[in-house]
């Protein structure tokens, strides 16, 4: 005759369902509905303990007490959402039998947060959860849980720098914020640091009105009082944009300056009619992939003795900036030039942020475009073995 046993509390119920799903026990959709249902069962009959326990207690102190009926609250567990009714007086609730029990463990929302920031919209979090949670989570759900970066957030843009960094790239990218009137474009400023090692860390970023002198050097100086005083610097490389290289020198005086050979190059080829682009590009590549500086020098000569004449302009927007697109030849092999030479690897990570907002809806306020900025940059950077503040793969 089989034998029975009564299991005495939740995570006994849990460790036996799981030790039996692990031995190929299919359970199918029916042990999550009673499950539910029994889970439901005994939470609201501990609140309803809970509140006539609390009566009786003032009660016996004399003090004026009655119930004020029921509020619904919805509970994420590991079976699925379940739908609540928590009893409360005129001065009391029973919601800390939620708190107690929860089941809305820490890992569930740092799954949440993982598909939010792998690039999921919050409608679609609750698909990709539905099997491991067995019921659907609300959109709503999924945007408060998100709201929970907002601490980490904040911290990030406080924490304390180390100037462990020998080469800083800053760039000014342009991100477009879906609002209800439509499309507002807004640069976001970054800074990104290459470590000795060569790891790449997003070291902080800012939405700003624009890229002016004045937006920069606030971000700049920001990064300084933080502790990134620029000792250890041996290079910044920065796109071409007048703001950022005219605050340079109040907040980093006397660091020398990369010019980043992609943008340079794009200005370039908007003065070239698309006939002469490609062997225009291929000038220019002469002159950034050469062996040393002076063979760089070399080169950049003949390229202006070979298109001044067809395009004086495009010749002189290189002529200009040389100085500073050949700074990355201190280093002496390609690959270390190649490190240094461009902003590509924020361009990079912004492709990421672009992917991660195309498929998701307006945007209520900056906070939630800096959010998700923060939830991707710091993704990245742990790609990168960089350790953050908030982890998504922490166990708590």
């Amino acid at each position: 005759m089989p034998q029975s046993a009564t299991i005495e509390s939740l995570p006994a119920a849990f460790r036996i369902m799981k030790a039996m799903q692990a031995e190929g026990v299919e359970w199918g959709e029916d042990y999550r509905t009673a499950a539910r249902a029994a889970l439901k069962e005994v939470l609201e009959t501990r609140m309803g303990d809970l509140i006539s326990g609390h009566l009786d207690a003032m009660a016996r102190r004399q003090i004026a007490d009655r119930r004020n009926g029921h509020y619904r609250r919805w509970l994420i567990t590991e079976l699925g959402e379940i739908e609540l009714r928590v009893p409360r007086t005129r001065g009391f609730s029973a919601r800390s039998v939620l708190r107690a029990y929860a089941r809305r463990a820490p890992r569930i929302d740092r799954m949440v947060l993982a598909c939010f920031v792998l690039g999921l919209s919050t409608r679609k979090v609750a698909t990709a959860l539905l099997p491991i949670l067995g019921r659907r989570i609300s959109p709503a759900t999924v945007s408060r849980i998100a709201r929970t970066l907002d601490g980490a957030v904040a911290a990030f843009h406080r924490r304390p720098l180390k100037d462990v960094y020998p080469v800083l790239m800053l760039d000014g990218v342009v991100l477009a914020r879906k609002t209800g009137a439509g499309a507002l474009r807004r640069p976001v400023l970054v800074a990104l640091g290459i470590r000795a090692d060569g790891k790449k860390e997003i070291v902080d970023f800012r939405l700003a009105a624009s890229e002016s002198a004045a937006q920069w050097e606030r971000f700049l100086t920001d990064l300084y009082r933080r502790g990134l005083d620029g000792e250890g610097i041996e290079v910044i490389c920065a796109d071409g944009g007048q703001g950022l290289l005219a605050a340079l020198p109040t907040v980093y005086p006397g660091i020398a300056v990369q010019r980043c050979w992609a943008h340079k190059i794009r200005n370039v080829l908007d003065k070239v009619r698309k006939p002469d682009r490609d062997a225009v590009k291929a000038s220019l590549h002469r002159i950034m992939n050469a062996a040393n500086r002076p063979r760089a020098t070399s080169a950049a000569r003949r390229f202006a003795d070979r298109w001044e004449n067809t395009y004086p302009k495009a010749v002189a927007c290189l002529r200009n900036d040389l100085d500073d697109l050949l700074t990355c030849f201190r280093y002496k092999t390609l690959d270390q030039r190649k490190r240094v030479r461009t902003t590509n690897a924020i361009e990079r990570r912004f492709r990421e942020v672009r992917r991660r907002t195309r498929p998701m809806g307006t945007f209520q306020d900056r906070t939630s475009m800096d959010r998700i900025l923060f939830a991707v940059f710091t993704h990245e950077n742990q790609s990168q073995g960089v350790p953050t503040l908030f982890s998504l793969t922490h166990n708590s």
